[in-house]
């Protein structure tokens, strides 16, 4: 590319930049200061209205998605965007916009990137990805496989996040056998954007890979007055994590095809590598026992009920400080932190819990269940599916399950629909937010490899939306019943 063309490829860019920031602040004014909307009635009679607040919440959501997916500005600074609105058009007060920024959820995330630097700098995640090199082979199809298999499996007993970050840099490992050149790859696309969705299905079948899980679970218990275990959950979310584990292997396959088919003596490579690499080092060896006895904290919080005093977010960063005192780190690794992508979440979580505490959430629940209130169970089951799923790419998936699944339990008597099944569609569609980075750290962490654009990101999760849809109906329909759930109620 000559001088000209990339002097006319930057024009084209900023002109494209700067159409959808003012597409952006449009879409915001435009509901903002538009009149008032109606009031939402659950079937109860129950009204939930639109507030001035609420419909601010809405506005910057809009602005945040449009900004985010088209990139007019870095993520981070979008998210600076959503806290300033919040203050300067008085929805929320500062002290509450921006102290969201360093909600525990964020500082989860915090720490467990910090076990995937530790994993890089020390070399345990090269040693990871020679050994595995040396397994699947050569085939760029059965690297794709061995990867989402090796993400869909730590899913089962860390959650989805710490495991984004720790599988990350194996993949950054892996993919620099693959570039031949210093610029994006259907491979590396492949490779990346699939750890991310990977992850969130793996996430759903057990209730370590995420919080969703619990919190659901708890508001079922309050609703229903019934218990859903462990091992409850596991057997009917198995089956449709690895149904969709093996789908979305086939996907990136078909869609992200590699440039090359085989990587020549790759396999003895890696072996070379790995050789070389020698036996673990001291530091490795303590690195490793600190994640080890971090994801046994957390596992033991999950499964111990006199253990839920711990706390998730401490305990990972308990093993970020481990790391300093030990030497593993220094200040100097602070400066390496993808503060972009910590940035991206801080507002996520902002912009949720001002959805949430304007009551803004509550009004869209409403607002759209009750358009099924008088369908056939599978459209109302599935329409709630949809809107947790959509949900779960603006807010943090935990938010968009405590604002549907109290109105869909209140609903499905109507339509003597089982709750059980309605509890399990939503979790299956808030563990795959498959559109905007924001919707679950491994997207954003993904993201960090620079294999693919926020744009691509959404473009390619369209399709994969309406397959976990398709696969959802499978379950809702012919699985699950088959497995002995309820599906409705005398």
């Amino acid at each position: 590319m000559n001088d000209a063309d990339a002097y006319n490829d930057r024009g084209e860019d900023r002109i494209k930049r700067i159409s959808f920031l003012v597409l952006g602040l449009l879409v915001f004014s435009a509901v903002y200061f538009s009149p008032p909307w109606p009031d939402a009635v659950d079937p109860s009679g129950n009204r939930f209205l639109l507030s001035r607040e609420a419909k601010g919440a809405l506005a910057i959501s809009l602005l945040a998605a449009i900004w985010w997916v088209f990139e007019v500005v870095p993520i981070g600074v979008t998210s600076l965007t959503i806290g300033i609105l919040q203050v300067h058009f008085l929805i929320r007060p500062a002290k509450k916009a921006f102290t969201d920024f360093m909600d525990p959820s964020v500082l989860f995330i915090f720490a467990s990137l910090i076990i995937g630097m530790v994993f890089t700098k020390i070399g345990i995640t090269r040693r990871m990805a020679y050994k595995m090199l040396t397994i699947v082979g050569e085939k760029t199809s059965m690297i794709y496989l061995g990867c989402f298999v090796i993400t869909a499996i730590l899913t089962l007993f860390m959650a989805h996040t710490a495991v984004a970050a720790t599988v990350f840099p194996l993949l950054v490992s892996i993919n620099e056998f693959y570039e031949t050149e210093d610029k994006p790859t259907r491979f590396g696309k492949g490779l990346f954007m699939g750890m991310a969705y990977v992850a969130g299905a793996g996430s759903i079948v057990t209730l370590l890979g995420a919080a969703r899980g619990a919190v659901a679970i708890g508001l079922f218990r309050d609703a229903v007055g019934r218990e859903v275990d462990f091992f409850e959950l596991s057997y009917y979310m198995f089956p449709v994590g690895w149904i969709m584990v093996a789908l979305l292997w086939g996907f990136f396959l078909l869609l992200f095809k590699p440039e090359k088919n085989v990587i020549p003596g790759l396999r003895e490579r890696a072996v070379e590598r790995y050789v070389e690499l020698g036996p673990m080092t001291r530091q490795e060896i303590l690195a490793a026992a600190i994640v080890l006895g971090s994801v046994i904290a957390l596992s033991l919080r999950s499964l111990v009920p006199g253990l839920q005093f711990l706390n998730n977010t401490a305990i990972l960063l308990t093993s970020t400080v481990l790391f300093f005192v030990t030497g593993i780190l220094d200040k100097n690794d602070l400066e390496n932190m993808p503060w972009n992508i910590i940035l991206l979440f801080a507002g996520a979580i902002s912009i949720g819990l001002c959805l949430w505490e304007t009551g803004a959430a509550q009004w869209l629940a409403v607002k759209w269940l009750v358009l099924f209130s008088d369908a056939n169970w599978f459209v109302f089951v599935m329409g709630i599916a949809f809107f947790v799923m959509i949900m779960t790419n603006i807010i943090m998936n935990v938010a968009a399950i405590a604002i549907s699944l109290p109105v869909a339990l209140i609903i499905a008597p109507y339509l003597s629909i089982s709750p059980e099944i309605i509890l399990f569609a939503s979790l299956v569609t808030a563990g795959m937010p498959f559109l905007l980075l924001v919707g679950a750290a491994p997207n954003a962490i993904a993201y960090e490899s620079e294999q693919f654009t926020a744009g691509e990101f959404f473009l390619y999760g369209i399709p994969a939306s309406i397959m976990l849809m398709a696969v959802l109906g499978f379950a809702v329909f012919v699985l699950w019943p088959l497995m002995g759930m309820p599906v409705v109620v005398p």
